[in-house]
């Protein structure tokens, strides 16, 4: 009997999780499955084949204690996916600067180790930009994302030094795309292309996740925009179970916004095919790798 679990958190509810749409078309594939949060100390990894993370989205409040859960999952006899190397490469933002040196276009952007008050006012000059975005190096679902224009500076400065005192970020210009078209999500099971959504958000938002009242759109991405998508899975050199490459639209092309290979939402809920694309995808690379 193959067994797997569904990596997610002990309280999803505040959550829009499609996890469960898996259940079906694992089970059928011969699959018994368990979800488990990535919290419970009681486990035992080596009773099953196959541990995938998918949900354990309050991971960024504990970084340390989530590593130690993967790494104790990965000396088990259990092959979790993805690879706990990506998610250690993954699970700081400044990866993308590892991107853009092999060729990738990502949004502009400075990197600070902290914020000092003195030089809010000079990101907008850097950026050459009248609104800046920051947000933490290590985080989840826009939390914690300011976005700034330059007269509003003196409102939030102090919470800003508060919020990021030895703690790395990112300060980018705001893409005005994102609120006139939105974020495009492109998805990828075992190196194959599955789907696509565009995702965009609330009227006077600037933050495209659910949980923060967007709207998502299943979409068939144009040529160029896959084009890109190749490009970033090829600038990442890795066998991935999946992986969510989220893009703006930019005067050039496109850029990327994130490259998510750790706990992605995919979307099973949009694509009525992509549950059994990633069962099936599961079942090749775990013949592959010898797992099952």
């Amino acid at each position: 009997m193959k067994k797997c679990v569904i990596l997610s958190m002990d309280d999803s509810s505040d959550f829009s999780v499609y996890d469960h749409l898996l259940i079906e078309p694992l089970s059928l594939a011969g699959w018994t499955v368990k979800t488990i949060s990535w919290r419970d100390e009681n486990v035992n990894w080596n009773e099953y084949q196959l541990v995938m993370i998918r949900s354990p989205w309050d991971y960024q409040l504990d970084c340390d204690a989530f590593l130690e859960v993967l790494k104790t999952i990965e000396n088990s006899s259990a092959h979790l996916d993805n690879p706990i190397e990506i998610v250690h490469w993954n699970i700081n933002k400044k990866y993308l600067q590892n991107l853009e040196h092999k060729g990738v276009e990502i949004v502009p952007t400075v990197w600070r180790e902290d914020i000092y008050e003195c030089e809010i006012d000079v990101f907008f000059n850097l950026l050459d930009t009248s609104e800046i975005v920051i947000k933490p190096c290590i985080s989840a679902g826009a939390f914690d994302t300011y976005r700034i224009k330059r007269k509003e500076v003196e409102e939030v400065k102090n919470e800003l030094i508060e919020k990021f005192k030895h703690r790395e970020c990112m300060i980018q210009p705001f893409m005005p795309n994102i609120v006139d078209e939105g974020e495009f999500s492109l998805f990828y099971f075992d190196g194959e292309y599955s789907h696509s959504i565009l995702k965009t958000p609330k009227e006077k938002d600037f933050r495209v996740q659910e949980e923060w009242g967007g709207n998502l759109l299943k979409v068939e991405p144009e040529e160029r925009l896959k084009q890109c998508a190749t490009k970033v899975l090829g600038a990442i050199d890795t066998s991935l179970l999946y992986a969510r490459l989220d893009f703006v639209r930019t005067s050039s092309g496109f850029a990327l916004m994130e490259a998510e290979l750790i706990e992605p939402s995919l979307y099973f809920n949009l694509d009525d095919e992509s549950p059994q694309r990633f069962v099936d995808a599961v079942e090749r690379r775990m013949k592959r790798l010898s797992v099952i």
